[in-house]
């Protein structure tokens, strides 16, 4: 795919993914006993908008249905019960990557139809030192020690994956303390996520999984938290990510495909994803590819974004080892104004985490970046493949990198290209 042919393509994402539309049917939440109630009713009906009014709305777990529109009004709060068992039964979901049942995310959906998320109102999920960032495990977030946390739960799912016990036998939730999402859309067809805002999330905000057309627009997400990514499109297709804030605790937008065993057994690539627009502030990477890359990502496209801040890491943040395998190729970023990282501007890495200890060392190709000005960086860019998988088919061109501190590295890489970049003004970019 020639960079022309890439942005061609990137328009006809851009058509392609429209919002769905609901029959002018309201239901008022408040004349309802609970939002669940008037999604429910509202779906009955054949669809329509659950409006919620100005003021604040607690809820527990809230389940979306085909043909439903969540409309929260501006001065609507949403405010999630912070006691976990406001989200039981445990639900099919991901943790991290791998399928299990676990506490239902704030918001689900699952195998639901024209589903949509909108208004300028804000969800609030509640969280902070004293409820669910704790589960983390680490003092940051208020865990002291004798609290329990996460940690055997993670390393039991993980061992479950790997030693392939089915997904209904791996029951979380209840006496367990795997942090939900906030918002996950699984298996669904033409969602749209707008205007919304979104404060305090146990985990990630936005995580759509194995979705088709979905729209995320407009929306602001501010929390902090750790393993707080701000929309993590997985194992998706056609998705639009367009003018959207990020002031978040972990990466700002995360492309996934699935972890080890469990993305090799499942094998649903994340495809035809579309950023444009957006402003990420904070914390790790401002589009993150990885570093779950078993199923294998393509077609990714970043247009018109802003990046930068005090402490935010990275810019284009490629990410993976040869433990999670699989492939990312046909990336295409244009346009981006960087005013500071704390690292890289463009990192392709595949000495992330585990390095190269496995043996499913992960194909990157087809990598081309253009028109980026960025005034403060670590680098410019930092590109490691190995000396069996290099890289392939990178370029970077038309850019400037401004109070660049150290040296770029490139190592194992076989088709690079660097044309009319500079680098602390000096021509050459190397």
């Amino acid at each position: 795919m020639t960079e022309e042919e890439a942005w061609q393509y990137a328009d006809e994402i851009r058509a392609r993914v429209r919002p769905p539309k609901f029959p002018d049917r309201w239901f008022d939440a408040t004349e309802f006993d609970s939002i669940q109630a008037a999604i429910e009713a509202c779906h009955e009906a054949g669809g329509g908008h659950v409006r919620v009014s100005q003021g604040t709305h607690p809820s527990g777990a809230i389940h979306l249905l085909s043909n439903v529109d969540l409309h929260v009004e501006a001065g609507a709060r949403i405010l999630f019960s912070t006691d976990p068992a406001d989200y039981l039964p445990a639900v099919y979901t991901r943790f991290s990557a791998i399928e299990c049942y676990n506490y239902s995310p704030f918001i689900y959906a699952y195998g639901q139809e024209n589903i949509a998320i909108t208004g300028n109102g804000t969800l609030d999920g509640g969280a902070g030192l004293e409820h669910w960032w704790w589960w983390v495990g680490t003092p940051e977030f208020g865990w002291e020690p004798g609290m329990p946390h996460e940690a055997g739960d993670w390393a039991d799912l993980q061992r479950m994956a790997s030693d392939g016990v089915p997904v209904e036998e791996r029951v979380f939730g209840a006496g367990h303390y795997l942090r939900p999402n906030m918002i996950q859309p699984y298996l669904c067809r033409n969602v749209l996520i707008e205007g919304v805002r979104i404060v305090r999330s146990p985990m990630w905000e936005i995580h759509p999984v194995r979705c088709e057309n979905v729209l995320i627009k407009n929306v602001s997400i501010h929390s902090r938290g750790p393993n707080n990514d701000g929309c993590d499109p997985e194992s998706c297709r056609s998705v639009v990510i367009s003018g959207c804030v990020f002031d978040v605790g972990d990466d700002c937008i995360a492309i996934k495909a699935g972890r080890g065993p469990d993305g090799r057994r499942v094998g649903v690539p994340c495809e035809d994803v579309l950023i444009e627009d957006c402003e990420m502030r904070y914390r790790y990477g401002s589009v993150a590819i990885g570093t779950d890359t078993t199923g294998g990502i393509r077609n990714v496209f970043v247009r018109r974004c802003r990046w930068g801040g005090p402490g935010l890491y990275f810019g284009l943040y490629i990410k993976t080892n040869s433990v999670r395998g699989g492939f990312v190729e046909n990336v295409f970023v244009k346009d981006v104004e960087i005013s500071e990282l704390t690292k890289e501007a463009i990192s392709i890495d595949l000495y992330h985490g585990d390095g190269h200890t496995g043996n499913e060392s992960p194909m990157i190709r087809n990598i081309h970046v253009a028109g980026v000005r960025s005034d403060r960086t670590r680098s410019a860019y930092l590109l490691r493949g190995y000396p069996d998988r290099p890289l392939r088919d990178i370029t970077i061109r038309d850019s400037s990198f401004a109070q660049v501190a150290r040296a770029n590295v490139v190592s194992d890489v076989e088709g690079f290209s660097v044309t009319g970049v500079t680098v602390n003004q000096v021509t050459g970019g190397r």
